[in-house]
């Protein structure tokens, strides 16, 4: 069933509400006059900032930066975590967004691409971490996922943050360093968005196959020990880094290869170089789920094997233990004539031929391998 769009409610002046310093340092009381239903936007704000030529301009409230940047020129960056959907809301009397991009900024489980409405870009990809898990035995990891999403527009860029693994506060600062870079526009935080979380990419790629390794020498190393459960994790892993990498090839793609009005065309070269690594992050994916797929059936197998060679061992055994068993069920029949029962050497002899039968068994045995 179809999602309702979101309503969009009054717009409530951001100028009377909060300071810079209380959203950012989050230490100054608020004004006993701050209207509640006001603070809602700036509450799920990580951080926002006015940039001009590159460079961080100091301002007194977030409404004053958004003006500035639409009559003096520059852009205002504003960073969220989680907002609900009373927040998104206002998100869209901010900066007009269009009702179904809100939409989808509210869906923490959105699929990677990049649409036009009107003259705002949304661009959407998920995110990657390979965390440790209490669920997992020995300290095994796992691959968590999380979403990202960026509003691109003439004047503004928002980034939407769902999860906790995809922090933008680094991504910040490093940017911050380098105004020139920044100097290019909103695409130039799109750009640099896309290629920190490719490069997050990379890093879960790398842990990946570090254990992946480890699980292949387990099990075909001197000691052959095979974790199946491990080995099944593992590839679960690789399943979701599929669905999380391969859908982001699309859109990549569009954003090197087709003009966009607010792409900067300097920063669609960088692009390129984007989804140069993405290729390479699909390219490694790809070789985990075969090479986990070719593990697993060889340690299947070793299992097998090892199950077979049990049950040999158990069946060499229970033979000899059938000689003497047969041996002295007969002589233990209550029978008046029988031979050897009265004989001197009786008990010797039926003790050798036993110890004998079984000896031989056992070398038998030995010899083909079965003990």
């Amino acid at each position: 069933m179809a999602r309702a769009p979101l309503a969009r409610s009054p717009r409530v002046p951001l100028t009377r509400t909060l300071p810079l310093r209380a959203v950012v340092n989050g230490r100054r009381p608020l004004p006993a006059t701050v209207v509640p239903s006001a603070l809602t936007l700036l509450d799920a704000a990580v951080d926002w900032a006015l940039y001009r030529e590159g460079v961080r301009q100091p301002t007194p409230d977030f409404d004053t930066a958004v003006l500035s940047a639409k009559t003096d020129g520059g852009f205002v960056w504003l960073g969220l975590h989680e907002p609900t959907t009373a927040q998104l809301a206002q998100l869209g009397e901010v900066f007009d967004l269009h009702p179904l991009a809100l939409e989808d900024a509210s869906n923490n489980r959105q699929r990677p691409k990049v649409e036009r409405y009107d003259d705002v870009m949304f661009f959407s990809l998920r995110t990657l971490a390979y965390r440790e898990s209490e669920d997992i035995g020995d300290g095994g990891d796992v691959v968590e996922t999380g979403v990202v999403m960026v509003f691109v527009g003439e004047h503004f860029v928002v980034t939407v943050r769902h999860g906790r693994h995809a922090s933008m506060t680094g991504l910040r600062r490093r940017l911050e360093c380098a105004p020139t870079q920044l100097a290019l526009g909103p695409s130039a935080v799109l750009h640099a968005v896309a290629d920190k979380v490719v490069d997050d990419y990379l890093a879960v790629v790398d842990a990946v196959n570090a254990d992946i390794e480890e699980i292949e020498n387990a099990v075909f190393g001197p000691r052959r020990t095979t974790d199946i459960e491990r080995i099944y994790q593992l590839k679960r892993d690789v399943i979701e880094m599929k669905r999380v990498v391969t859908p982001l090839a699309q859109p990549i793609h569009e954003l090197a290869e087709r003009p966009r009005r607010l792409i900067n065309p300097d920063i669609r070269e960088y692009f390129r170089d984007v989804e140069d690594h993405l290729a390479r992050v699909r390219e490694q994916v790809g070789s985990f789920d075969e090479l986990l797929t070719s593990i697993l059936q060889a340690g299947l197998a070793r299992l097998t094997v090892s199950e077979n060679e049990d049950m040999r061992k158990i069946s060499a055994w229970v033979a000899m233990a059938a000689v003497p068993t047969m041996i002295a069920g007969i002589y233990g029949m209550n029978f008046e004539h029988m031979p050897e029962l009265h004989s001197q050497w009786g008990y010797p002899m039926v003790l050798t031929l036993m110890f004998g039968v079984c000896g031989g068994m056992f070398r038998g045995f030995k010899r083909n391998g079965w003990l």
